[in-house]
């Protein structure tokens, strides 16, 4: 039984793009089933943008110099890198990843939100008919598939906006992961070489996670489906279906387990054989299965299998779990926090949003509010704190 109560972004992976906490764009609009073009990419932000870097160009050129030998042609290389360059963005968000944690409770508390729950629920009557097909034809469970969906990309809204061929050749130029960002530079290069996507259209997240699902170019090498029959393996069409297909086949790859849940909430006292796991100490505890592990092999969390196995749930008609959290640091329970929000925002110090979990808004909040009342600026949550807003 784990007992860690806190989780890296590192291990959050791509998922962060659907939670919000990722440098993906928000690319908003209406998901039309059979839609053939990509809606137009939110503006990339300002060091996600290209700029001279005389070291990179140097890099560039070598690699083009051994690009041959991995079977790209030179035709290629010019359609991948025309209007590429360095973002220096990407190598800051590389580079601060470790910086971030969250407790397994607010992670939860923004993997299945009420919004998340709600538009899964919607994403799944929608694309049912598809969503029931993948399911017999792989065996894996439906309402998975639209939860990784969910938080990978908040169904389909946060694809991320920028280009796959700068962010993955910036990383592999930076060298901290210079060899596994190759890998992915190159595979990137052969994706458009086997005419799935042109490079213009080849968009993703700073680390080159790509389309619905956000697979890294290696993983759609291994696992993407043309699954409509086009003849390309388009996970970032408007059309979701090849992005929830190749997610259903690699799970299916996997060794997902047809029929098989991923686990279940453990009632308090229960015991159960197999794998229970406990997340965070004083938290719920959780009895799970081999497609628990399947899960992990998206990405390699309990955080993120619990929160895929929980928004599946969710999604079926299941309620929140049934456990509680213990308090935080500060004392705080999640009622507490939410009512410190709620507090918050009804006098002026707006918290965009009353969630529980405390981010930079609340804090910003926080600060506003001591700064009106002569407190030191701190920022900080506290029972204290909250007391003097009620």
């Amino acid at each position: 039984m784990s007992s860690n109560s806190r989780f890296t972004r590192r291990h959050f992976g791509l998922g962060l793009a659907a939670l919000g906490l990722s440098a993906c764009g928000d690319m908003r609009g209406p998901l039309m089933a059979g839609a053939s073009e990509a809606r137009t990419p939110a503006p990339l932000a300002d060091d996600l943008r290209p700029v001279a870097n005389s070291g990179y160009d140097a890099w560039v050129s070598s690699f083009r110099a051994r690009a041959g030998g991995y079977g790209i042609s030179n035709s290629t290389l010019n359609a991948g890198f025309r209007g590429a360059g360095y973002l220096p963005g990407v190598v800051k968000r590389d580079r601060n990843q470790t910086e971030f944690t969250r407790t397994l409770e607010d992670y939860l508390s923004i993997a299945a939100s009420d919004e998340r729950v709600a538009k899964g629920r919607a994403a799944y009557a929608r694309h049912r008919s598809t969503l029931s097909a993948l399911e017999t034809r792989y065996g894996v469970d439906a309402q998975v598939i639209t939860a990784i969906w969910g938080l990978e990309s908040f169904y389909g809204e946060r694809r991320g906006n920028v280009p796959v061929i700068s962010a993955t050749s910036t990383l592999a130029f930076d060298g901290r992961r210079g060899a596994f960002f190759e890998k992915q530079l190159v595979a990137a290069l052969k994706i458009i070489q086997n005419g799935d996507i042109d490079a213009a259209r080849m968009l993703g997240s700073w680390a080159g996670a790509m389309g619905h699902t956000q697979f890294i170019p290696t993983s759609y090498e291994l696992f993407a489906v043309d699954y409509t029959g086009d003849g390309r393996r388009d996970i970032w069409s408007e059309d979701p279906s090849d992005a929830l297909a190749s997610t259903a086949a690699y799970l299916a790859k996997s060794g997902w387990t047809r029929g098989a849940k991923w686990g279940r909430e453990l009632a308090p006292g229960e015991a159960a054989g197999g794998t229970v796991i406990q997340p965070q100490a004083g938290g719920p505890r959780f009895a799970v299965t081999g497609n628990f592990r399947a899960i992990k092999r998206y990405n390699n969390s309990d955080a993120y299998a619990i929160g895929v196995g929980h928004l599946a749930d969710r999604i079926g008609g299941a309620g929140p779990l049934r456990g509680d959290f213990p308090p935080d640091a500060t004392g705080l329970t999640k009622k507490d926090r939410i009512e410190l929000q709620t507090r918050l925002t009804a006098k002026g110090f707006d918290t965009d949003g009353t969630d529980g979990v405390i981010g930079p808004n609340t804090r910003a909040a926080i600060s506003a509010y001591q700064n009106s009342r002569s407190m030191p600026a701190t920022g900080e949550p506290s029972a204290e704190l909250l007391r003097s807003l009620r």
